[in-house]
């Protein structure tokens, strides 16, 4: 056997383990997931083939709505997480005292479990004793409590501060490191050249941070966009379906309805958005690395 043919023997079976569990773990449940779309399951025990019944059921104005608000929830809540962690990285970085100590405070909303932190919040928005409500009737802002939970606008507002509070840690983070990956002999020469701050953000900062923002921009839309959580414990969806997402219909339709074929045909849906979106991605980061490229 040659050396090149025992390399490539052995550069499978390293590789095997990870096969085996992509197969198991994701592949799998993908293909079953596709073929059960196709069908009418449900609690009943038989199971029979309907075709694409379960896709034309989908496509209605309702569904539509769903899906214009999964993608605006996802875009304000990206959005906002971008810009507010590019910020805060800059703050972070500047050369200011206890800046050690900023660094550690920025990570409690993503260090505290999940769960919490939404609970925290939910008594924050209670309009009876929440902390905000009684922050706006003391400043004479209202004239009495405000359930931002119990109205359609409030609480779609709501469920993206809370998702903002929970990721803007890690963005921070994230983009302090890339900021601090840029040749300090580039801000020096622009210094020099007589550059104010806001100069250098523009020229040199963030152009160089754009694969990072990229980078981040796309896990955090993956992240977003399948979020449960976060409007679940809230709201559940309400009120009157104000808040309801493409991953909170699915989790109603297949567990709460018990239609597994309905449910499974919207998971296909959300696995098309997602595919299309990390496409998008991929096409991007190519034309921003010209080896690649070539």
């Amino acid at each position: 056997m040659s050396v090149q043919r025992s390399a490539f023997i052995f550069a499978w079976i390293l590789l095997l383990p990870a096969v085996l569990y992509v197969l198991a773990i994701v592949a799998y449940p993908l293909v079953d997931t596709f073929i059960l779309s196709f069908t009418d399951a449900s609690l009943k025990k038989t199971t029979n083939w309907v075709g694409w019944i379960n896709y034309e059921k989908i496509f209605n104005a309702t569904f539509a709505e769903v899906i214009l608000r999964t993608f605006i929830w996802t875009f304000f809540s990206v959005a906002l997480k971008m810009v507010i962690g590019t910020f805060g990285a800059c703050m972070l970085n500047a050369a200011v005292p206890g800046r050690s100590l900023f660094r550690l405070l920025t990570m409690p909303p993503w260090i505290v479990p999940m769960a919490i932190g939404i609970f925290m919040w939910g008594w924050m928005y209670n309009g009876q004793f929440g902390m905000i409500s009684g922050l706006l009737q003391r400043f004479g802002l209202v004239d009495g409590p405000v359930a931002f939970l119990a109205y359609g606008s409030t609480a779609f507002w709501a469920t993206i501060v809370t998702d903002v509070w929970i990721g803007v840690p890690l963005v921070t983070i994230y983009f302090l490191a890339a900021i601090q990956s840029i040749p300090k002999d580039l801000y020096e020469a622009a210094w020099t050249d007589g550059a104010g701050r806001w100069y250098r953000f523009r020229r040199i900062t963030l152009p160089l941070m754009v694969p990072a923002i990229i980078t981040m921009s796309m896990l955090s839309l993956i992240a977003t966009f399948n979020s449960f959580d976060i409007i679940w414990i809230l709201t559940q969806g309400g009120p009157s379906g104000e808040t309801t997402t493409m991953i909170i219909d699915t989790y109603q339709t297949a567990i709460g309805s018990k239609k597994y074929g309905e449910g499974a045909a919207r998971a296909v849906l959300i696995c098309i958005f997602l595919s299309l979106f990390c496409f998008a991605y991929f096409r991007v980061t190519r034309r921003l690395n010209p080896e690649k490229r070539a």
